[in-house]
């Protein structure tokens, strides 16, 4: 069965991303056979005017867990891309950690497709929905 330890996931998002998604300050909390759990801490450098967490950090951590999410179904990293992806911000998050749930709603040879919702650490409240489809290369028959 496919899947990731969480030390694996770690690897992969300090190995396979770009510095300035790091700078995010995301961590791997959980990861499934199908899903990724990662925590984005809160920080005043991800927040525009009046303390509210960005839209752009907020969809770039959930692009990112989607991404480890695919890596764990398919049993490790691979160079896939965003094809599509759609947002919607329900409420403001500020002054709290995001935690940023992802799991795969549907894995093919060549595409993937991912739900993902952000949610502050401190009430569980749901700050955004995030639907993304990925490429990735075709699975060897």
């Amino acid at each position: 069965m496919p899947g990731l330890t969480t030390a694996e996931a770690e690897r992969i998002l300090a190995d396979m991303f770009a510095p300035w998604v790091l700078d995010l300050g995301l961590s791997v909390e959980a990861v499934g056979a199908d899903s990724a759990v990662l925590r984005m801490a809160f920080s005043e450098r991800l927040c525009r005017v009046g303390g509210m967490v960005c839209g752009q950090a907020m969809v770039s951590a959930a692009d990112t867990a989607m991404v480890i999410a695919i890596s764990a179904a398919k049993g490790g990293f691979l160079p896939i891309g965003t094809v599509d992806m759609t947002v919607n911000y329900m409420r403001p998050a500020s002054n709290s950690d995001l935690l940023i749930e992802a799991k795969v709603m549907r894995i093919g040879r060549t595409m993937g497709f991912c739900t993902a919702m952000v949610k502050a650490a401190t009430d569980g409240k749901d700050c955004a929905h995030v639907v993304g489809t990925y490429a990735m290369p075709a699975d060897k028959a």
